[in-house]
């Protein structure tokens, strides 16, 4: 029992070490984003779904192809995506951008993935649709059940492309949860991350762009669809990944929607930032090290709730011995609110250390 307690009190005491009560976080709320070009947006925390900013956000538009995402969705939910899909003419007769089929093509399903989130190609959207669905109709149903699975109160989806049509719409909202379906599914997640590759058709390759320019443009982004007919306007849907969280941002009519997912998105890592206060700069002795310290950081950022009265204690390692390695859980960061617990972050090592050579 001596035994028992004595390696408890040692745990204790190395994993406590030093605690630093960080007292209230109540740092400066992030500016808020200005001069939005959007008739309607949407900015979302994909792991809990916190609406962090939105404008006329559950008004019905119609939402061009974005409306891609859902498609694409269906069909990497399918377990078809390896099937060879026998191009027709009926598949190919759809106006719009285009992957560039021809009929006789035999691409996989897959490469219609590709092509309808990289290339915004109509063709590849209608062949998904005519080969999952049987018919356009058909296929409308599934989208439509799958919205409302997805929650999607204020949508209705017509074609599998986004062309307008009569009663084709959605809201900011309703595509931002759609979009978290989305970055849930790896495989179509990696298709919309991805700035380019080479499919092959049957006998022939095709080389697809991703029209996504924040790709490129904005650090963390995740793709996911761009959008754009006269009635619609310019739609976009994208997602952004950083030090493990992710944010999706819609905005629907909107006349600079470049600048428009810049601004948000900023904004939406910001005040996550922000509602964490400083969670850097701590520091752990070495011992037998080449360097007497080394610096650590949480493993992500926290999601905390929009209060004021978070509390933060810290918790670190006395000292550890040499070698360590980069990435190593020393100590953890512990965010409480009314005495509860709201989130816990793990401080990790961010270099390695080697021990220092003995000299004789």
């Amino acid at each position: 029992m001596r035994k028992v307690t004595a390696l408890v009190m040692t745990f204790l005491i190395l994993f406590s070490g030093s605690v630093f009560a960080g007292g209230t976080v109540s740092p400066p709320a992030a500016a808020p984003p200005d001069k939005i070009s959007a008739k309607s947006a949407a900015l979302l925390v994909a792991e809990n779904g916190e609406v962090l900013w939105e404008k006329d956000a559950q008004t019905p538009r119609p939402m061009a192809s974005t409306t891609k995402l859902m498609t694409a969705l269906l069909a990497c939910e399918s377990g078809r995506l390896e099937q060879k899909v026998a191009i027709t003419d009926a598949m190919n007769h759809v106006e719009g951008t285009s992957m560039g089929l021809k009929t006789g093509d035999t691409p996989a399903l897959r490469a219609l993935v590709a092509g309808a989130m990289l290339a915004s190609g109509n063709d590849a959207a209608n062949a998904i649709a005519l080969k999952l669905g049987g018919t356009a109709e058909h296929f409308a149903q599934l989208m439509n059940a799958k919205a409302v699975a997805l929650g999607m109160s204020d949508t209705t989806f017509v074609t599998p492309s986004g062309l307008d049509a009569d009663g084709h719409q959605s809201t900011a909202l309703d595509m931002a949860k759609l979009a978290v379906a989305v970055t849930r599914n790896a495989e179509l997640s990696r298709i919309c991350a991805t700035q380019s590759t080479k499919v092959s058709v049957g006998g022939r390759d095709l080389w697809l762009k991703n029209h996504n320019r924040l790709l490129r443009e904005l650090p963390g982004c995740i793709g996911l669809k761009t959008g754009f007919t006269k009635k619609a306007g310019r739609c976009l849907v994208t997602a952004a990944r950083r030090e493990g969280v992710t944010l999706v941002c819609v905005t629907l009519s909107a006349s600079s929607d470049w600048q428009d997912h810049k601004k948000l998105l900023e904004y939406g890592f910001a005040t996550l930032q922000n509602r964490a206060g400083n969670a850097s700069n701590y520091a752990l002795p070495i011992v037998g090290g080449e360097q007497e310290s080394v610096t650590l950081a949480p493993s992500q950022m926290p999601i905390l709730p929009d209060k004021t009265d978070i509390r933060t204690s810290v918790y670190i390692r006395p000292f550890e011995y040499a070698p360590i390695e980069k990435g190593r859980i020393v100590g953890e960061i512990c965010y409480t609110s009314g005495g509860k617990t709201v989130y816990r972050v793990p401080l990790i090592t961010t270099q390695t250390v080697k021990g220092k050579r003995s000299e004789f």
